[in-house]
Formats: C-alpha cells, sequence, structure tokens
C-alpha cells in the first residue's frame, strides 16, 4: 500500500496556528506513507494537479488531505482522486482547521492535535473500500409546493426550460401574501404590475398543471424518481358554468371574519375571489357551510341562475411523478394576540400593518379611504418590530421587511392625508435592500417622526389609544396619546410546516423555518437530494429577494432534469442477512424510509437510492447487522487507535 499525506496552509487558516511543515514531517513516519508535502491551498488548481500528478508519480494508491472540514472539499479531492486514476473513495480528509486551529491558540498544542488527526486518517484509510456510484433515470418533471410569488417563478423558469411543472396550492386562489399588497418598497411600484402578468403566464403555461384548494399528503422516492400524492379538496361549484353574477354571495346567509381583508370585514360561506386572482370562479367553504354543517341551507344553489352549485362535488387525489421537488409554502404573519400589553384584541383602533394596507387599497374595504368605524385618524403612532426579535414570543429573528414595510405605508398616508400626525417607534433601523437607505431618509423628511423607542403597553384613555414607551435616546418613559395604532407584525414559519417537513424530510433551525443544507454553497438545496427551497418558507425575505431565491431554486431544479440521471451516493447502508433477525428497529429510526423489511425472508432491505447515509441505523441495531459502507467498526476503531497513541507529539 503506497499512501500519498498533503497538509494545507490554508492561507493562514491553519498555518497561522499549526506548524504545517512538522505535521507533514511527522506524517512521512507513518506506516505506508510513501510521500507527504505541504501547500498553501490544496482546494486550488494548482494543489489539486499537484495531487493528481504524484499519484501518477509516485503510484500512491492511498491519499490523506489535511485540510478544512470535508463538508467543504471532500467532492473536489474524490474528483482528484479519480483522474489520478484511483477509486475515490481512497480518499480520507482530515480536519485541521474547524476541528484543530480555529479551535486552539496554543501553537504547539494545535500542532500536536493536527500531528494525531492525521495519523488517525491514515489509519482509517488503509481500511477504505472501493465504492462505487451508481446511476439512476429521472423524470423530466417538478413538482412546486406554493402558488405565491415564489412558487409562481420557481413553476414558470421550469415550464419555460421545457419540463412539465405540477403547481400544488392549499389556498383557493394563487398569488399568496402579495396579492393582498398596493404597492411595494423601495420604488412605489403597484403590486398587481407584476403579480398579474405572472399569475397570468403561470396559468396559461401549456406545461404547468395548477392545483389550487390542494394538499400535498404523501411524497415518496428518491431525487429524479419522486411520486407525490396530491389531495384536491372540493370547491363545490362548476368552475365552467360559474359567470360570477354574485348571486350566491348575496343569498348566503352566513356572516364570517374575513381573512382577505385581515378580518377587518365579514364575508360569506360562498366566497367569490376579487379578480385577478385564479382561479376566479366562487368557491365554497364547507367547513363553515350550513349545507355542510347543518344539513339544511340551500340558499345559494337556489340563487344560482346557472346551476353551478355542486354539493356532491367529493375530495379527489391525483398522483404526480416528478424529478425534483420545490418548496415554496411562504409564511404567516405573527398574530399580535400574542403580545397582551398591545391590547390588539381589545381596542379596535389597533391594527396590523397588513390591515393598513388593506385599507390603503382602492379595492379594499373602504376604497382606499383611511376610515375606521366611520372616523379618519389624525395622528397614527407606527410600533416595530411586534413579533420580531422579541424573547417573549421565543423569535429570536428580525423579520427584514417590517422597516420598510412601515416607511413605505407612512410616506403613502403622508402623501394622501399630508395633515396627519405620524409618529414611527422603532427598536433599530434595519433598511438592507438597494435604494432602502434612500427611501427612510426621504421618508424622514417628508415630517414623519421617528423615535428609537421600546414601547411597553398600549391603553385606553378618554376613548384614544396611548402609547408608552421608553425614548432610548433620551433615557425618558413617555405617553402619547393617538388615534390609530398601526403594528408592524412579523414572520413566521406558516401553518402545516410540521407536515412538509415529515413528508419531505427536511430540516429546521432554531426559528422553525426550513434549514438550507449549506448556508453558502447550497443555499436554495436541502440535505434530502432533489428537493429545494425558494422564497420565505426559508426565513423572513422581501419580494426581491423570494423572487431571486425562487430563480435559483429553479436553476438547480434543473440540472438533474436536464441531466436525465443523477449518481448515487454508495456510503449507504448495507445490512448482512446471515446476522439480521428481522426486528426492523431500524426501519423505525429511518427518517428517510430507506429501510425495509422483507416479509418473506424476515431480512431487512435497503433501497440505495434513498439511504443518506446517517447511520442512524448502524446504531440502533441490537445485532450489529447493519453497517454503513466505509463507515465500518474496524475503521472507526482504527482511528480511535490511532488517537490513543500518544505519538503524535501531543
Amino acid at each position: 500500500m503506497r499512501i500519498g499525506v498533503y497538509v494545507c496552509h490554508c492561507g493562514t487558516n491553519i498555518a497561522a496556528t499549526v506548524d504545517v511543515a512538522a505535521v507533514r514531517d511527522y506524517a512521512k513516519t507513518l506506516p505506508d506513507v510513501v510521500h507527504a508535502r505541504d501547500y498553501q491551498y490544496m482546494c486550488s488548481d494548482p494543489g489539486q494537479e499537484m495531487v493528481r500528478e504524484d499519484i501518477i508519480e509516485y503510484h500512491l494508491d492511498r491519499v490523506v488531505i489535511a485540510a478544512c472540514s470535508p463538508r467543504m472539499h471532500e467532492g473536489t479531492f474524490r474528483k482528484v482522486m479519480e483522474k489520478g486514476g484511483i477509486n475515490a473513495y481512497f480518499f480520507e480528509e482530515a480536519n485541521i482547521r474547524e476541528q484543530c486551529s480555529w479551535v486552539h491558540s496554543d501553537r504547539e498544542v494545535a500542532t500536536g492535535k493536527a500531528k494525531e488527526l492525521v495519523a488517525a486518517a491514515v489509519s482509517r484509510v488503509h481500511l477504505q473500500e472501493a465504492l462505487q456510484e451508481k446511476e439512476a433515470s429521472v423524470i423530466p418533471a417538478a413538482l412546486v409546493i406554493g402558488g405565491g410569488i415564489a412558487g409562481m417563478t420557481a413553476a414558470k423558469d421550469l415550464a419555460e426550460s421545457g419540463f412539465r411543472v405540477t403547481l400544488v396550492e392549499r389556498k383557493p386562489a394563487l398569488g399568496g401574501h402579495v396579492a393582498k399588497w398596493t404597492t411595494t418598497f423601495p420604488h412605489m411600484m403597484e403590486a398587481q404590475e407584476f403579480l398579474t402578468p405572472l399569475r397570468e403566464k403561470v396559468t396559461a403555461h401549456p406545461l404547468i398543471d395548477v392545483m389550487t384548494h390542494a394538499d400535498l399528503v404523501d411524497l415518496q422516492g428518491f431525487v429524479g424518481n419522486y411520486e407525490a400524492r396530491v389531495r384536491i379538496n372540493p370547491v363545490f361549484v362548476d368552475g365552467d358554468a360559474c359567470t360570477r353574477c354574485g348571486k350566491c354571495v348575496e343569498a348566503c346567509p352566513v356572516n364570517l371574519p374575513d381573512e382577505e381583508t385581515w378580518f377587518l370585514t365579514q364575508r360569506k360561506a360562498v366566497v367569490l375571489p376579487p379578480p385577478p386572482l385564479y382561479p376566479d370562479t366562487a368557491v365554497i367553504d364547507a367547513e363553515h357551510c350550513r349545507h355542510f354543517t347543518e344539513d339544511a341551507c340551500h340558499a345559494c344553489a337556489d340563487a344560482c341562475p346557472e346551476q353551478a352549485i355542486r354539493f356532491d362535488n367529493a375530495v379527489a387525489e391525483k398522483t404526480v411523478t416528478a424529478g425534483a421537488v420545490i418548496v415554496a409554502t411562504g409564511y404567516e404573519l405573527f398574530d399580535p394576540v400574542r403580545k397582551p400589553e398591545l391590547n390588539y384584541d381589545k381596542i379596535p383602533t389597533v391594527i396590523t400593518g397588513p390591515q393598513l394596507e388593506r385599507l390603503l387599497d382602492k379595492n379594499g374595504p373602504t376604497n382606499g379611504e383611511l376610515v375606521l368605524d366611520g372616523r379618519r385618524p389624525e395622528k397614527i403612532t407606527f410600533i416595530h418590530c411586534v413579533g420580531s426579535r422579541d424573547e417573549t414570543v421565543g423569535n429570536l429573528y428580525c423579520s427584514r421587511v417590517c422597516c420598510m414595510f412601515t416607511a413605505k405605508q407612512a410616506r403613502v398616508v403622508r402623501e394622501r392625508y399630508p395633515d396627519t400626525r405620524i409618529r414611527v417607534c422603532y427598536m433599530d433601523m434595519r433598511t438592507f435592500c438597494r435604494g432602502c437607505e434612500e427611501f427612510y431618509n426621504d421618508v424622514q423628511h417628508m415630517g414623519i417622526y421617528y423615535t428609537r423607542g421600546m414601547v411597553s403597553e398600549v391603553f385606553l384613555r378618554n376613548g384614544h389609544p396611548v402609547v408608552r414607551f421608553e425614548d432610548t435616546f433620551l433615557g425618558e418613559v413617555m405617553e402619547e396619546e393617538t388615534d390609530w395604532v398601526v403594528l408592524a407584525v412579523g414572520m413566521e414559519p406558516p401553518e402545516g410546516s410540521d407536515e412538509i417537513q415529515n413528508l419531505l424530510k427536511l430540516s429546521r433551525s432554531a426559528d422553525g423555518f426550513f434549514l438550507e443544507a449549506h448556508p453558502k454553497l447550497r443555499p436554495v438545496d436541502t440535505d434530502t437530494d432533489g428537493i429545494f427551497l425558494a422564497g420565505c418558507c426559508q426565513g423572513p425575505r422581501d419580494i426581491a429577494d423570494t423572487v431571486s431565491s425562487a430563480h435559483a431554486a429553479a436553476s438547480r431544479a434543473a440540472i438533474p432534469l436536464f441531466a436525465g440521471k443523477v449518481a448515487i451516493d454508495p456510503i449507504v447502508a448495507e445490512v448482512d442477512t446471515e446476522v439480521c433477525a428481522g426486528c426492523a428497529l431500524c426501519e423505525e429510526v429511518c427518517v428517510y424510509g430507506a429501510l425495509k423489511l422483507d416479509e418473506r425472508l424476515k431480512k431487512m432491505t435497503v433501497n440505495e437510492a434513498v439511504c443518506k447515509g446517517c447511520g442512524a441505523c448502524s446504531a440502533t441495531c441490537p445485532s450489529s447487522a447493519i453497517k454503513l459502507k466505509n463507515f465500518k467498526n474496524n475503521q472507526l476503531l482504527a482511528q480511535i487507535d490511532a488517537l490513543c497513541v500518544k505519538g503524535g507529539g501531543a
């Protein structure tokens, strides 16, 4: 066996703390090491070429590279092995950056530890096995979950690339939250100017199958070969017959708070989405319709001149196959009832920013007039960070858009009603996007008062809300009587995230949003191959960043679709059928569904295309019948033995 060892300086990341030359010289003394070198950047093109040439010149059959985390460049170095003519898995990477130089300040200690890590890697590489990647064909189609601006953008990109796309939206209409906004910051563009054309392109595209009022109920398979079951909930209205006359809505006796106006108005159990939403036919809310709750009412059916009401419609299920999946499930807004000190549910003129947005909309409940209970406010106080950066509600993150969203609304109110006195109580101003700082400065110059004020409560005095806050610049507690209080509510993970997480085997960060595979190198990928993230399901974003991430997710999803095949990582579980007792404990712990019990043989089987090599099954098996390739006991014990021998100079 002929082993080559290479020690990376990583600029000064490693070399500043570790004596690289000493580690190199120590590596030369290890068993079967015939060649050892150090280099400034092993991951650079010259560094890779040096390894390739050495493999050929010195007839190396194993390689150890001491550098950064394998998560960064293990794939890079495996390709170098192949170019040099040896199996890609006859390679081991020792992490002497994150696990050594970055966590030690003592150069002698760090150097000794680096030697031990190299010795452990050399011991293990002796026992590495030659593995071969397998390939699987790819279904040239995609599934997009979520019909907001992110989902529609991703679906359009993939369809225009020539792939069939199924777009699943749980609500009756496409558009998401953006459909409820009027203007957008910082350019004050009407939201419908870009949303309506996008929606029309999506619904008219021959390669996009839009399923609204639908839910994903199951997803099986692996990258390139997913099979999804989608439940399509009935709307109980014949879309071809409905003419949007509205007589069914007029006849409905039910009155409910309207979610589309953020509960500012009432709606019926029959809903007629305002144009230009898609689909544009009436929808019956079966949860509140008296025909279903009391089995008595037929008012809408009796009133419909086209006989379009179909109470006998049933839930339908459709099976969808796809090579890639994009998750674009969006976000929910924080419910300010969870901040009882603000009295949102007790004072009628304490409203949220989205509610103000509906009042400012010419198609809203007041036709754009700033009126509640017949009165226009003379004074408005905005409060930032409601539900964001707040340990008391468990949301430590910044929702990013609230500062600019509030500035936009304050500007619109000032332009329409110049006599209105406006104060903004903010925690910290965060103007993150291009043009936003200039926008914020312009708003300040319009006579809008910005106060760095920590609000403690909102209460009533003489029939008017009073905001009590601490001016943190002056160090004084102040009270201001106002007419309206507008709460800048933050973003939270959407309802149903738990179900999507379980179905798609996704990870979530501490804030509850879906987690990417790597924040820099794989920002829209997930740990489940073939599944990608777009938009605010990954965390708070503005419209521009949401669209950018949707384009990125579509591009990443298109790679396997264009390739027509995908490589299957060979580091997967394997079962020793002579030892396996068929207890199925490993099947219970496998979150990827890669393990199944053969009922006839009573032995476990592994779907290698689904297995992600996490090792949970191996750790669970009571008889050690299931192992992870290249992570077998003898390989790991060899590393441990090398670390326990203090010959490395530690």
